[in-house]
């Protein structure tokens, strides 16, 4: 094998083709063109799902496992995945309280693995009490959903979230059971999703935290996207149901036409200004 420094006569399998005839090996300018090559497949293979930009929110249609290693970086992940409880809402209600989506949630009938969401720095998961075992020590978000309210029904009057990292646990009061809502209840909005969560629970939970981009793997009917847009943050999201996938662009489209007013508004960018490389960088 030819040293470092010396005139390849031909290409070499251990540059990868990337040196040719009469060119000077260098092994800094090598690992370069390999890491050049490497994103510029990652590139390429995020740009093969299908994905609809949305002011600062970056939306795919994908499965999550696909689409995770080749994000860019994100500061937290608030999501509210598939418990692995098999869960499927019967139907009821009419009109206006009739609940649209009965079919069984994707992924639910098998155990839920928190492990690829526990690298990212700040981490809220809903549902973490189905798969406490397999999470590590944390801190936790509890939702009173009754708000001071007896109980009236079988179902359950709270549900709990797991947060990365030690800190206080912490309380929210909302009203939302049933046809009982403290908020959407306007103008005859139906509930979207089986377990769908209200906007000012999920604004909440973004307010926890510090991050400017928000990455929700399991994103439903776009919940956690509306919030951030009230919030000014930027948002990515990824759900492997067309139908709700949908559903969350509408959702989140029409969240940007009606802004919070009291946040203050980036101006959305192209969608060819998601760096993937800047991304991977940091």
């Amino acid at each position: 094998m030819a040293a470092s420094g010396q005139i390849w006569g031909k290409k070499h399998h251990y540059s990868d083709g990337l040196y040719g005839e009469g060119m000077t090996y260098d092994p800094a300018d090598n690992a370069r063109k390999c890491y050049e090559l490497a994103i510029e497949e990652c590139r390429k293979k995020l740009e093969s799902f299908h994905r609809v930009q949305i002011g600062d929110a970056t939306l795919y249609r994908a499965d999550c496992r696909e689409v995770l290693p080749l994000l860019p970086k994100v500061d937290a992940v608030v999501t509210d995945p598939p418990y692995g409880i098999a869960y499927k809402r019967g139907a009821g209600g009419k009109g206006k309280h009739s609940v649209r989506n009965t079919e069984a949630i994707q992924g639910d009938e098998e155990p839920f693995n928190p492990t690829p969401w526990l690298e990212f720095d700040d981490v809220i998961l809903w549902g973490g009490n189905h798969f406490a075992a397999r999470l590590p020590h944390g801190r936790w978000l509890a939702w009173d959903k009754l708000a001071g309210m007896p109980e009236f029904d079988s179902f359950s009057d709270v549900e709990f979230a797991w947060r990365k990292g030690r800190g206080k646990d912490r309380v929210f009061n909302h009203l939302w059971k049933g046809i009982c809502k403290a908020s959407e209840k306007t103008g005859g909005k139906e509930r979207w999703h089986p377990t769908q969560k209200p906007v000012e629970l999920m604004r909440w939970c973004v307010e926890q935290t510090t991050a400017n981009t928000i990455l929700d793997p399991f994103m439903g009917s776009g919940t956690t996207g509306v919030a951030c847009v009230k919030l000014g943050r930027k948002f990515i999201g990824i759900e492997i149901d067309e139908n709700y996938f949908e559903i969350a662009c509408k959702r989140i489209r029409d969240a940007y036409a009606q802004p919070d007013f009291f946040v203050e508004q980036e101006k959305p960018k192209p969608a060819d200004q998601l760096s993937l490389i800047g991304g991977l960088e940091q």
